[in-house]
């Protein structure tokens, strides 16, 4: 039979990573040592109470059923976890889990946006961030975000006519795939700027515990009039290494996170009950694991960052988050040409910022997923494959 499927099916293709992917495998089959730099997924293992708790969890048959809502524990797990970690007093009403804040962002659009509703998302930026909008039909008004302005969003330079319209704005810092972070006063404007226009904020705050040269991560919520106009996803993906697992939490106001709730429980029934308390151990266990990981990601860095410099890649060091943004090397204009060409000639493989926006063209962006030495080793082979000219 010939199936017409949908045109949003049709949207999504693999493009370069599955051309880059294709590749990679046959050198490898040829026996090339490949550097994967690509995928975002931590190789730290969790702490082993986290690992105890879910195999203790997962020996009783009881926990097989659907779980339906958020286990006591963990609600006040959470709940306790934001207010030592970030001084925020937060109410069960204020919080629900998802399965992954990739799942949730996806997700939040549909109690949110209706059929040609305006929601503002940054360009560079996540994908998911612009799927959930996509598959409701929902317009989306891309803000730019540039090395002139320190990659934070010029909110007076959004046209007016679009402020107006707007219904939704979403923003990450530390933020995936540029690596940097905002100050203070960057918050305080966006609280500002919701509130006038009646703007709801949605903050994607995955990566809070990754952040370096001795800065805290902050939350949205810290700042004054943050829930009367957002909310926020926190991940324990990359604090806790607990990424197959799929444990975020959206929080903040509390309208938003009831009509949210209303649509998750037509989709799916929770939380399987042994993530749950592997979550609950990460959040009221030792958080030294969260501190040691965070140390690693900046040696990382370092190791790439000041290993590229020293060859004649410059690049400024990536201020949070487990990722690199690199402009291209002099010489080059193609971000996805690069790509092929760096991995051909170093083995080392690497995302066209192209694939996170029409203004990712001209980077590349690099995950601290291996280990100094290695990222010594693949920094030698850059120097002699001769791909910086």
């Amino acid at each position: 039979m010939n199936y017409v499927f949908s045109e949003k099916a049709g949207a999504f293709e693999g493009g370069i990573f599955a051309i880059l992917n294709d590749r990679k495998l046959a050198m490898e089959k040829q026996g090339r040592k490949i550097y994967n730099l690509s995928i975002g997924t931590p190789d730290f293992k969790p702490a082993q109470h986290i690992i105890d708790a879910v195999a203790e969890a997962a020996k009783k048959p009881e926990n097989y059923k659907y779980s339906i809502v958020d286990i006591p524990e963990l609600v006040e797990a959470v709940i306790a976890r934001y207010k030592t970690r970030f001084g925020v007093d937060i109410t069960a009403e204020e919080l629900m889990s998802v399965y992954g804040s990739q799942e949730g962002m996806a997700h939040i659009a549909l109690p949110l946006l209706n059929p040609g509703d305006t929601i503002l998302v940054p360009n560079p930026g996540y994908p998911i961030w612009n799927i959930g909008p996509f598959l409701c039909d929902a317009k989306t008004y891309e803000y730019p975000l540039v090395a002139e302005k320190d990659f934070l969003p010029d909110l007076q330079a959004i046209p007016e006519e679009v402020k107006k319209e707007a219904k939704v704005m979403l923003v990450s810092y530390p933020q995936n795939p540029l690596g940097k972070t905002a100050p203070d006063s960057f918050y305080e404007e966006l609280i500002a700027f919701a509130k006038k226009y009646e703007i709801l904020i949605i903050h994607d705050n995955a990566y809070s515990d990754i952040i370096f040269d001795g800065k805290k991560g902050r939350s949205f919520l810290e700042f004054e009039g943050a829930k009367e106009v957002g909310v926020e996803f926190y991940s324990l993906s990359k604090s806790y290494n607990y990424t197959g697992a799929r444990a975020s939490f959206v929080v903040g106001n509390a309208e938003v996170i009831k009509n949210f709730r209303k649509v998750r429980t037509q989709i799916d029934y929770g939380m399987f009950l042994p993530v749950q308390y592997g979550a609950v151990a990460a959040l009221t266990g030792p958080q030294d694991v969260v501190e040691e990981n965070c140390r690693e990601y900046q040696r990382r860095r370092d190791a790439l960052c000041g290993g590229l410099r020293s060859i004649g890649w410059e690049m400024p060091d990536s201020e949070g988050t487990m990722f690199v943004w690199a402009p291209l090397p002099m010489g080059y204009t193609n971000s996805e040409e690069f790509c092929m060409e760096l991995l051909e000639k170093s083995g080392v493989l690497v995302v066209p910022g192209s694939s996170f926006g029409s203004l990712g063209e001209g980077y590349v962006r690099m995950a601290l997923v291996l280990g100094e030495q290695e990222m010594a080793e693949l920094v030698d082979a850059i120097e002699q494959s001769g791909v910086l000219k």
